[in-house]
């Protein structure tokens, strides 16, 4: 399996820094947030793009793609009745396909709940027709650079819309594009009253990427979620992509984070190899 870290976990750092200490903990892709690089995509030079990616490269790391694509952000709104907000996020989302490319990326994580939760009288159903529309402006621009926006379901916790994996597949399935699927998170997936294994099955089909955390807000094995099963659902589909740990609460330490999540679930990864050879366990490397 292929172990990725979100960058703003090493904002106590460089970005250097944070890529090399990366790697030292044996991630091979980084997952960037756009903010720890400037407020808005527009900012980031070509120059200070070239340097991001040769410092990834430097480091032996990939840039797996972006997140947190609407933070710290104003004037984008994902589920607005308004036709140009709705077309001005999704012009906004196509700068950030660019950027994407311009890093080395390749997919994009559309979760930013403070720029999609419900506005007064806005129901869901009319919500989704709203993202859909929004997304669709930045489809052109996805497709040009190569990219896939993935649809990030979240729990209560944070918000009111796309609560669960089967809302974000409605949403996949309005888009009705191989340019937009679908985004998992563990933290997100335990709120739901399916089993996170059952949902991985479940959406199988739709399935871009994925995020190793806990609902504690921090990482994989630093909480009460049990990974083996969900490492095991994962081989049984035959997940090809990245598991990229994302981190909310540093109380643990970056550090202490950073290198016991990914040695849990090497430890999980390893366990499972040799549990037997199985049409499951051979999709585990």
């Amino acid at each position: 399996m292929k172990y990725a870290i979100c960058n703003e976990t090493f904002q106590d750092r460089s970005i250097a820094d944070g890529f090399e200490f990366a790697r030292q903990c044996g991630y091979t892709g980084i997952e960037i947030a756009p903010f720890t690089l400037a407020p808005y995509a527009r900012d980031i030079s070509a120059a200070q793009r070239r340097e991001v990616r040769q410092s990834a490269a430097n480091a032996g790391l990939e840039v797996v793609g972006l997140h947190w694509l609407l933070a710290q952000t104003t004037g984008f709104y994902l589920t607005s009745p308004d036709p140009a907000v709705r077309r001005r996020t999704g012009d906004y989302l196509g700068q950030l396909a660019e950027l994407c490319r311009d890093l080395g990326g390749s997919l994009l994580v559309l979760g930013s709940p403070q720029q999609r939760n419900l506005l007064p009288g806005v129901t869901h159903s009319a919500a989704l027709e709203y993202a859909a529309d929004a997304i669709r402006f930045a489809l052109p621009a996805l497709e040009r650079c190569a990219t896939i926006l993935c649809v990030e379901p979240l729990g209560p916790a944070e918000g009111d819309f796309l609560l669960t994996a089967a809302a974000g597949a409605e949403l996949c399935g309005l888009v009705d594009s191989p340019h937009c699927r679908l985004h998992l998170d563990v933290k997100a997936m335990s709120s739901e009253s399916l089993d996170i294994p059952a949902i991985i099955h479940a959406q199988r089909t739709l399935l871009h990427h994925f995020h190793a955390n806990d609902p504690n807000r921090q990482g994989p094995g630093f909480g009460d979620v049990q990974f083996e099963p969900i490492l095991q659902a994962l081989a049984d589909i035959g997940y090809p992509g990245w598991i990229s740990v994302e981190v909310f609460d540093y109380l643990p330490g970056i550090e202490r984070l950073a290198r016991d999540s990914i040695d849990y679930l090497r430890r999980i990864e390893d366990s499972l190899k040799t549990a037997g050879p199985s049409n499951a366990t051979s999709n585990l490397s």
